[in-house]
């Protein structure tokens, strides 16, 4: 069976990709800084998980680190790449842009450089909906997205042309997926779901930037992966949005969700509206269907069922989960 390297294979995306391709009999080869960003301990449990199957190999490797990435290509027999590695936030972004561009632009560029001298063809590249601000709802892939308006956004566009470059140059096969609002079990603890669990089952203030009226295409973990999978498929060069595709919404709805969920009342602490944040996400997915036969199988409410009751079972741990972000 086939070998693929999943790069950020101990983040939320990777974590939940890897365990699909594993099930599927797949080798998985994934490698993860296990950097700071938030609290690792979640980086660790979903780790710990994957390590119980046999096809699963881990490596504590960084995909800015050239000399590391040769050596690991070097050792193994790798048949497609899945790059999921990359520094995530908008907001933590205009504090740290330098680890962004290094990690999401320069990383990249490693892992393709490496590919183009081994011969690898495939590769995955994750890219986000950030790229659509200020762009006419539902968001299509043609839109041009050349405003992007954090360093979070600018690093991934700077990798998805990239990859263009490699495809055009050295013929190599690259699908950009561009990921909305992921949510899920061991979600990330940056991320509005988790917060909102952990902050309104502890009866912790909610601190919430605008009114809430602000709205997103919220997609479910295992519908991501899914998607992600379907896309090693051959293609070319091809930009494919992978979102909810229903309407946006909006984060006091969600709120109320969860409230009904834990059978608790959320007390809400109202900051101002972020300038790097948007204000709607909304994803055409008609692409993703035509290429890949893939559309999202799991609505809002029994997504959220099923986030609530894994946080519920794993509460004894995730009590000493930090959600602060940009720890290191």
């Amino acid at each position: 069976m086939k070998t693929i390297l999943v790069t950020g294979a101990a983040g939320f995306i990777g974590w939940k990709t890897s365990e699909l391709l594993l099930k599927e009999g797949f080798h998985v080869i994934g490698i993860d800084n296990m950097n700071k960003y938030y609290d690792v301990k979640l980086k660790e449990w979903r780790k710990s998980q994957l390590e119980k199957y046999e096809n699963f190999k881990f490596f504590d490797v960084d995909i800015e680190n050239l000399g590391a990435l040769k050596v690991l290509f070097d050792n193994f027999d790798i048949d497609a790449v899945i790059n999921l590695a990359a520094r995530a936030g908008v907001r933590y972004s205009m504090e740290n842009p330098h680890v962004y561009l290094t990690t999401n632009a320069h990383g990249t560029l490693n892992l393709l450089e490496v590919m183009k001298d081994k011969g690898i063809k495939k590769m995955v590249l994750a890219s986000t909906s950030s790229l659509y601000a200020g762009q006419p709802m539902p968001f299509k892939e043609t839109l041009p997205v050349n405003s992007p308006i954090s360093p979070y956004a600018a690093s991934k566009k700077a990798a998805e042309v990239m990859a263009y470059s490699y495809h055009y140059l050295y013929d190599m096969d690259i699908s950009v997926v561009r990921y909305f609002t992921v949510y899920g079990p061991a979600g990330r603890p940056d991320m509005s779901i988790f917060r909102f669990i952990k902050w309104i089952d502890e009866g912790t203030p909610i601190k919430l930037f605008g009114d809430g009226s602000q709205a997103r295409d919220f997609t479910y973990v295992d519908d991501i992966a899914k998607g992600t999978i379907k896309a090693l498929k051959p293609l070319g060069y091809e930009i494919i949005n992978l979102g909810g595709g229903k309407n946006p919404i909006s984060l006091k709805s969600i709120i109320e969700k969860i409230e009904k969920l834990l059978g608790k009342k959320a007390n809400i602490e109202y900051l101002p509206f972020h300038k790097a944040d948007m204000k709607e996400t909304w994803a055409d997915i008609e692409k993703a269907g035509e290429l890949l036969s893939w559309k999202p199988e799991i609505d809002i409410d029994e997504g959220l069922k099923r986030t609530v009751g894994w946080y519920l079972e794993n509460k004894d741990w995730l009590k000493d989960v930090s959600i602060e972000e940009g720890m290191g």
